[in-house]
């Protein structure tokens, strides 16, 4: 067999010989090895190939790919928890989720290339303020469950950390208050149930409940107003096009996943999340905010806005580690809503609680007894012993239903439920789906006045739609237009090839709760990958699960405060961060409850090793870590990497390696041999993942 003319490596990196010849003369470098060697240490330098196999064309891939995840079982879930089946209008995945012009660009810092994408998610901010009835909102979160332990954070924020216990009105999502206490434990923050006291920073109202269920939280509302604590409203968005804002409802801050609105399920995500609050916090809210303003002859115009309290800015002091959040998804969900407008998005969830509700009404006259009377999507039946043979005869069926436990069945309906749906579900319990059934959602139904801007009104043909993705995408500044060369996020290729199998239904529709079977070719896959990356890094284990970059500092400064603890060294809180870091990593070393201790820089940017040793020496008894980034901030390789690492493990200290710039070391260096103990890899920056404007962060 001929080999392909142009193999994948070439079609990715994309000068030629001559391209490379001629940059190398400009800086008088005679080869590629020789800038290598001239650049990375040799202390440092990996002597051999890495043991990966050996690399397939486009074709090869996409084909193994596809057979690895045809171990998939995609059947249609009702599980619920915070995920949901959508249908992604075709017009929004082929013109905004498919397209490198939205999908391939930066984060909007500079406001000027900027305006399409900085447009869309000041968009999405309106579609957030209009639904919780808050009047500010960010321009998205990770995602549900961080997205709650940061409205947890605000609260400690607001009490200025004096207030030291968290609330809960009803029962949140199991994945969200496991977060919630992961993110508490380290800043000495109890989740104290229902007991509500003047120490009490945060009530946490599930809106409704993992159960469905939208419970009478007034009493407990008002107690947490009356004694200054801020109410958070954990609210399906969906869900809120029904019903009273949460604003009306008492609360101050509002959050929630974004997922059910056009974006696939992908086994758990990413997805984009919701943070809306009342104006006297605005200055204390985690991630970007965009803004509207007014050029010099008075046209609109948009840009980030308070920056002053993000981590790139105010670094350990900033609201939130989070710079990255889901700039795409988030910009995909605001699509949805403009394409279904007000109306549609009414109709489409008042379709799914009438389903709801006519499956209660069936299993009630089958004296089958259902949690709560007021619900908008799901349903909890209490079924005696019986959840796992109906969850099992459901499977049977084709359908994935919720066994909370073995005593209660969930049942969540989405916007691709049937009728047909309806009656197997209803005779799984031997019952008759009622013919119809009245509104079981809290308070007031909303009404039709909210998302009254015109851009949720004038985009309904699929041709106005299309230009209305276009316009915003010549606004701006992508790789589909020029080299953006403003750090890792962008220098790689989004290869076409690697981002086609997002949409493959066997990748995005699997609910990442469905049964371990169900996703054996997830985890090969997943499997596979995470043994490729310890190779690369040479590391002993690699987890997937941080949402972003910021996410993964924060996991892997908690493995090394859980090292110390278990050593009975819990005690060891200082945290070591050269100057020139970037500013997520005193951000996330204050989030683990660690104390920052600055390390200076010299007048070229290097780590000031007489300043680091003083500072080792000196906080010895309690160093718990230092965080560097390598080649550093500035793109230089330091020599003595090794040194400073053994440095840190001669003063009792962790060496916690922040590889935003790995895609410079790989084949060349592994932060595992240098002396490295933790690492994060940003996959947008190393490997295919896209920026996304601003997201995902992978």
């Amino acid at each position: 067999m001929t080999a392909a003319p142009y193999p994948f490596s070439a079609r990715h990196i994309g000068p030629g010989l001559n391209d490379t010849r001629a940059m190398l003369a400009a800086i008088g470098v005679p080869s590629i090895e020789t800038l290598i060697s001239q650049s990375v240490p040799k202390s440092i330098r990996l002597d051999r190939p890495l043991a990966l196999p050996a690399p397939a064309s486009e074709a090869e891939a996409l084909a193994e790919l596809s057979a690895v995840m045809a171990g998939n079982t995609v059947l249609k879930s009702f599980i619920g928890a915070g995920y949901h089946g959508v249908h992604v209008p075709p017009v929004i995945q082929r013109n905004l989720f498919e397209n490198p012009a939205w999908y391939t660009a930066y984060t909007p810092y500079q406001a000027e290339i900027s305006q399409g994408r900085l447009e869309m998610l000041f968009n999405f901010q309106t579609l957030v303020t209009e639904l919780t009835g808050l009047p500010v909102a960010s321009a998205s979160l990770l995602d549900e469950a961080t997205a709650v332990a940061e409205a947890v954070g605000i609260a400690l924020r607001h009490h200025r950390d004096k207030r030291t216990k968290v609330a809960l009105a009803g029962t949140p999502h199991p994945q969200t208050l496991d977060v919630v206490r992961t993110r508490a434990e380290p800043l000495g923050i109890e989740i104290d149930g229902e007991t509500i006291d003047d120490n009490t920073a945060a009530l946490l109202v599930s809106w409704p409940d993992t159960f469905g269920v939208y419970g009478d939280h007034k009493a407990a509302i008002d107690k947490a107003h009356a004694t200054g604590a801020l109410v958070v409203f954990i609210a399906d968005p969906l869900g809120l096009t029904l019903t009273d804002a949460p604003a009306k409802l008492g609360a101050d801050i509002a959050v929630g996943p974004m997922q059910r609105f056009g974006v696939p399920m992908g086994f758990g995500g990413p997805h984009a999340a919701y943070c809306a609050v009342s104006d006297r916090l605005t200055r204390l809210m985690p991630g970007r905010l965009v803004g509207q303003s007014t050029d010099s002859k008075g046209r609109p115009g948009y840009r980030l806005a308070l920056q002053t309290r993000e981590q790139h800015i105010r670094r350990d002091k900033a609201t939130s580690n989070i710079c990255t959040a889901q700039a795409l998804l988030a910009n995909m969900a605001t699509a949805y809503a403009i394409w279904h407008g007000p109306a549609g998005l009414q109709a489409i969830a008042g379709r799914i609680h009438t389903l709801a509700n006519r499956l209660a009404a069936g299993l009630k006259a089958a004296n089958i007894s259902v949690l709560g009377s007021s619900r908008f999507d799901t349903i909890t039946a209490e079924v005696k012993g019986k959840a796992a043979s109906i969850a099992a005869a459901a499977e049977k069926g084709g359908r994935l239903l919720r066994a909370v436990d073995a005593d209660h069945i969930g049942i969540a309906f989405d916007e691709t439920s049937t009728e047909a749906d309806l009656d197997a579900i209803a005779a799984l319990f031997g019952a008759k789906a009622g013919a119809s059934a009245d509104s079981t959602v809290p308070g007031k139904p909303r009404g039709k006045e909210f998302l009254t801007q015109p851009v949720f009104h004038e985009n309904k043909s699929e041709t106005e739609m299309m230009r209305f993705l276009r316009r915003l995408a010549d606004k701006d500044l992508a790789l589909d237009r020029a080299m953006i060369p403003l750090g890792s996020c962008t220098m790689k290729l989004n290869a076409a090839a690697e981002m086609m199998p997002v949409s493959w239904p066997s990748i995005a529709n699997l609910h990442p709760f469905a049964p371990a079977a169900h996703s054996a070719g997830y985890r090969a896959m997943i499997g596979e990958l995470e043994g490729w990356l310890s190779e690369i890094t040479g590391f002993d284990a690699v987890t997937l699960q941080p949402n972003a970059g910021s996410q993964g500092e924060y996991a892997g400064l908690l493995a090394i405060r859980g090292y110390h603890r278990s050593r009975g060294d819990s005690h060891r809180t200082v945290c070591l961060i050269p100057s020139s870091a970037h500013g997520t990593n005193p951000a996330s070393a204050a989030m683990a409850g660690m104390n920052v201790v600055v390390v200076r820089c010299t007048e070229d940017g290097n780590i000031d090793m007489d300043d680091m040793k003083a500072k080792a020496t000196e906080h010895a008894q309690n160093l718990a870590a230092l965080m560097f980034t390598y080649p550093s901030t500035h793109g230089v390789f330091e020599e003595g990497a090794r040194d400073l690492c053994a440095l840190i493990h001669e003063h009792g200290g962790q060496v916690y390696f922040d590889g935003a710039n790995l895609n410079a070391l790989v084949g060349l260096a592994r932060p595992g041999d240098i002396g490295a103990d933790v690492c994060h890899m940003n996959l947008h920056k190393t490997f295919c993942i896209p920026h996304g404007g601003g997201g995902p962060g992978i």
